[in-house]
């Protein structure tokens, strides 16, 4: 147990899916595990512990932002034991292939400042990689099952109504779509040692009209969800 999840420590699987939302989470349990069970709800933050494809998973929630989510991937990784995290979340698409719906594998995680690193893990870097190989087991899986994935560098700010200069944002960066948790989650996972990666669902185009309802984001991820259960699971 921590200040922010009441699970017994045998009560979270080695490998968890974490998404923003905690009704996604209740969602992805419901709809994608067998024998779940709620351990935790600590702050109305869903975690539910099932099985999947006959796989011991937790699915879980983090919240918004480097700060929510460096809560819990740390609590997770030191002291659940969790060998592996996986962010299964939304995100805004900077570039013109991608359309709302579009599952984007996050290739690298680029900030815009190295300020998290340096508090949480002593070190200074605004760009940093998937640990392990859970993203490309979980891109040739979807390539398996004839899923359509986009991979590609992702903005990762902790301000979500930035004054930063966009299209200077997008050209220095290099980055396809922005979302607000995988560095965060990234840099638990280096400094812990254990693996991570981060599948998104397109659920609006940064600067256009096409969006996603509020319910369309908790219910509507079915490819990002199979890809990422399947290809870690599988």
């Amino acid at each position: 147990m921590t200040p922010h999840i009441s699970a017994a420590k045998e009560e979270i699987a080695k490998l968890v899916f974490l998404a923003g939302d905690p009704l996604r989470a209740k969602w992805v349990a419901e709809k994608y595990l067998q024998n779940y069970k709620l351990v935790s709800s600590v702050r109305n933050v869903y975690f539910y512990t099932g099985e999947y494809n006959g796989k011991r998973v937790t699915v879980g929630a983090s919240g918004m932002g480097y700060g929510s989510m460096g809560i819990y991937a740390h609590e997770l990784f030191n002291f659940y034991d969790v060998d592996a995290i996986v962010r299964i979340g939304s995100c805004g698409a900077y570039s013109k292939d991608l359309k709302v719906g579009s599952v984007v594998i996050v290739d690298k995680s680029k900030a815009d400042s190295p300020s998290y690193a340096e508090v949480s893990a002593g070190e200074s870097y605004d760009t940093i990689s998937p640990s392990g190989d859970l993203d490309k087991k979980i891109e040739a899986f979807a390539k398996e099952k004839g899923i359509q994935t986009f991979r590609g560098n992702v903005h990762s700010s902790n301000v979500f109504y930035s004054s930063l200069d966009l299209e200077k944002t997008i050209k220095e960066k290099e980055v396809i779509a922005v979302e607000m948790e995988s560095f965060a989650l990234f840099v638990e996972a280096k400094r812990a040692n254990k693996q991570a990666a981060c599948v998104l669902t397109v659920s609006d185009i940064v600067g256009g009209s096409e969006k996603m309802t509020p319910e369309e984001r908790v219910t509507c991820l079915e490819n990002m969800i199979s890809v990422a259960l399947g290809g870690c699971c599988n």
